[in-house]
């Protein structure tokens, strides 16, 4: 068994030294799984005060006393002391344990042994040490596995994210990394062992009793520093907090965090990370709430953990999607810290965070009232475009890629807020490739939603053929395109003057385009339904695969 920096007294009874004694628990036989830190051998009256803890003592008796008021002094000084065993060898001293150390020793809960035969303490000593020497050299081998395991990932691209959650995997607690002066930056929850609550509710404990303390750690939490604040040497950066949620907490736990803290510091001297963290941080909230991990109820504490100070108005849900060109290759601390500086200009309270494997920002703003949902919009739109610019990837943008697509949600109360972002998500996706508009109404893009998730489905693909094959094969041999002209068409809805002078053609030219067009199709593109379903066809076709 593992314990804190030793063997069990249960362990040391087991190794062929002691064993040879025969030994017999007298008092304490439900505390056998005290951690002996080391061992000691002695036979004064005041040897309690020669101990620091966590021994294992070794006895013959001599140091006793003969009367029960000495003997029972002498048994509550080594419990005072935190001695983890009293072992006495029968014969020299006692035939048997006098009823007042066996007494005192049930009273004070120190784990009590007589051994029958005698023994050669150097050799329970000897015993005891190695097996403790080789546990330590096993703990070391654990945290330096892990330590491995997320240098790995770091340099695999994985990030702090990736490194906190292998920590919380390990230790089958969540892992919090928090800034020198106490706020939050990431939380990670582990993946094994009991389940547990949410991590954010489990900081929101922490931070309480903390605060309670004034100083320390919570009873069963361990804290960890990680240097490079840049105020000389000592200097703290950030802090690793680990509190013993669903399992305790082991030293091999400690030393794979200390570990752990000097890889994060040389990640955290990287500009802005804690930043970014911080916006990941919340951008998993943001997902876990979009995703119902986390209820209505629940919700409005977390947001208020993660900074987002929100009226009881509605919230609308916001989310900017980029695509893969426009990607800030991993500088998306920039990129946070642009478009928040922007949106402190809107007004309003927001809660940003970023999802940079989906290319995903999303957005939890506060209303006052539903009213001011358009008026707002508009406003993010333009701060989030704007910090787009700022963090320099307008000259992606001009060089052909994309552009970003804002989709603002519907607005509504905490239970709302669920599927409102997971709408958005899915339909700022879905919207890619389409017009380039300030931000679009999520409510109004559901058949480009629907033909989105119905891209894989081999029917869409044989309808598109069905509709505009002969477009598509005509585009592809000749000149010039037809299919651009009869988009064009369709988003004028079928006003000819309009079309041709976006397209920059005379009216004649576009009556002999759109002629051969129908020829093409076999249509008519004054019918309804041909309308339709042309452009439920040019629709689907940006979708296709």
């Amino acid at each position: 068994m593992e314990t804190q920096g030793g063997i069990t007294v249960q362990r040391a009874l087991e190794l062929p030294a002691l064993r040879s004694g025969l030994p017999e628990v007298v008092a304490g036989a439900d505390r056998l799984n005290r951690t002996v830190r080391w061992v000691h051998a002695g036979e004064v009256p005041n040897i309690a005060s020669l101990l620091k803890g966590g021994e294992l003592l070794l006895t013959t008796g001599l140091g006793l006393g003969t009367r029960p008021a000495e003997q029972r002094a002498f048994v509550r000084r080594l419990a005072d002391r935190g001695v983890s065993a009293l072992v006495v060898e029968l014969g020299s001293r006692f035939t048997r344990l006098p009823t007042a150390v066996v007494d005192a020793a049930s009273s004070a809960g120190l784990p009590l042994i007589q051994l029958h035969r005698e023994v050669a303490f150097v050799s329970v000593t000897e015993e005891v040490h190695t097996e403790i020497v080789n546990l330590h050299y096993a703990l070391l081998q654990r945290a330096d596995e892990v330590h491995r395991r997320c240098t790995e990932a770091l340099l695999g691209g994985g990030g702090i994210p990736q490194v906190l959650r292998i920590l919380a995997d390990f230790t089958a607690n969540p892992v919090f990394l928090e800034t020198a002066d106490g706020q939050l930056l990431y939380a990670a929850e582990s993946g094994s062992g009991p389940a547990a609550a949410d991590p954010l509710q489990v900081w929101e404990g922490l931070r309480g009793q903390r605060a309670a303390r004034e100083s320390g750690p919570p009873a069963g939490a361990v804290l960890v520093d990680v240097p490079g604040g840049g105020h000389g040497t000592g200097a703290v950066r950030a802090r690793l907090v680990v509190p013993a949620v669903a399992t305790p907490l082991l030293p091999v736990h400690r030393m794979a965090l200390e570990r752990a803290a000097g890889v994060l510091a040389v990640v955290l001297m990287q500009a802005r990370q804690e930043e970014e963290l911080a916006a990941r941080g919340r951008g998993d909230f943001l997902t876990d709430l979009a995703e119902g991990r986390i209820s209505a109820a629940d919700a409005p504490e977390q947001a208020r953990v993660l900074g987002f100070k929100s009226a009881d108005g509605p919230l609308l849900p916001v989310v900017m999607r980029l695509t893969p060109e426009l990607s800030p290759s991993g500088n998306w601390s920039l990129l946070a810290r642009a478009v928040l500086d922007e949106l402190s200009s809107v007004g309003v309270p927001v809660l940003l965070g970023v999802r940079p494997l989906e290319g995903r920002v999303p957005l939890l703003i506060g209303l006052r009232t539903e009213s001011e949902r358009t008026a707002v919009a508009d406003r993010v739109a333009a701060a989030l475009r704007a910090g787009l610019r700022r963090a320099g990837l307008e000259r992606t943008e001009r060089a052909g890629a994309h552009p970003p697509v804002v989709v603002v949600g519907v607005a509504g109360g905490w239970g709302a807020a669920s599927a409102g972002l997971r709408h958005a998500a899915e339909t700022a996706t879905a919207a890619l490739g389409l017009s380039d508009r300030p931000w679009y109404d999520a409510r109004r893009l559901d058949i480009d939603l629907l033909l989105w998730r119905l891209r894989d489905h081999p029917d869409l693909a044989a309808f598109v053929d069905r509709a505009i094959g002969p477009l598509t094969q005509h585009d592809r041999a000749s000149r010039p395109p037809l299919l651009p002209t009869l988009e064009t068409y369709l988003a004028h809805a079928g006003r000819k003057a309009e079309t041709a002078r976006e397209l920059h053609l005379n009216r004649q030219t576009l009556y002999n385009r759109l002629a051969r067009i129908e020829e093409l199709l076999g249509t008519d593109l004054d019918d309804p339904q041909t309308v339709l379903a042309l452009s439920l066809a040019l629709r689907a076709r940006r979708h296709l695969p």
